[in-house]
C-alpha cells in the first residue's frame, strides 16, 4: 500500500493506506484522531466535518489520497492549548450538546461560516447542514452569534 504524508492538526503524519480510503477512517483507525464521528458515509450527516487547507469538508468522503501534503484540522486542532476556540466557548457557554455526537462537526461548520462572514443571517446559519439528531438547532444558532460577537 502506498503512503501519504499530511498535517493534522499542526503535526505531519504517514498513514500506510489504500487511495480510495476515507480519511475519516484514516484519521479514527489509523491515527486515532476520534472527534470526526462516523454518521452516514455518504457526505449526508456532515457529523465528520472538519477543515481542509482552511476549507469545510466532510472526511467520509475525501480519499486519503487527495490530502497527500495538505492541512486537515478537526475539533481536537482549534485550541491552543487550554485555551478554546471562541466557538468552542460559546457551544460551552449556551450549552448546546445533548448527546453530543454531532457536536465536532458542527463546531467544525460553525468555524468555516465565522471564518468567511463574521456576523451571519440567521439564513447563512441555516445553511449548516450538519444534522443533529437531539434538535439544539436554536441554542447552535445563539452559540454561533455570540462566538461572532467575541470574534
Amino acid at each position: 500500500m502506498p503512503n501519504y504524508t499530511f498535517s493534522v492538526n499542526g503535526k505531519t503524519v504517514t498513514v500506510d493506506a489504500p487511495a480510495d480510503l476515507p480519511l475519516l477512517w484514516a484519521l479514527r483507525d489509523k491515527l486515532g484522531v476520534k472527534g470526526p464521528k462516523y454518521g452516514c458515509g455518504i457526505d449526508v450527516c456532515k457529523a465528520c466535518t472538519s477543515h481542509l487547507d482552511g476549507e469545510k469538508i466532510n472526511p467520509c468522503v475525501v480519499p486519503v489520497s487527495e490530502v497527500e501534503g495538505r492541512e486537515v484540522t478537526t475539533i481536537e486542532g482549534l485550541a491552543q492549548g487550554d485555551k478554546l476556540h471562541p466557538v468552542q466557548e460559546a457551544w460551552l457557554e449556551q450549552d448546546v450538546a445533548q448527546c453530543g455526537y454531532c457536536q465536532p462537526g458542527q463546531i467544525m461548520a460553525a468555524v468555516a461560516l465565522l471564518k468567511k462572514t463574521r456576523n451571519p443571517t440567521d439564513a447563512e446559519i441555516d445553511e449548516i447542514e450538519n444534522v443533529c439528531r437531539c434538535g439544539t438547532y436554536f441554542r447552535i444558532r445563539e452559540a454561533i452569534r455570540s462566538a461572532a460577537a467575541k470574534m
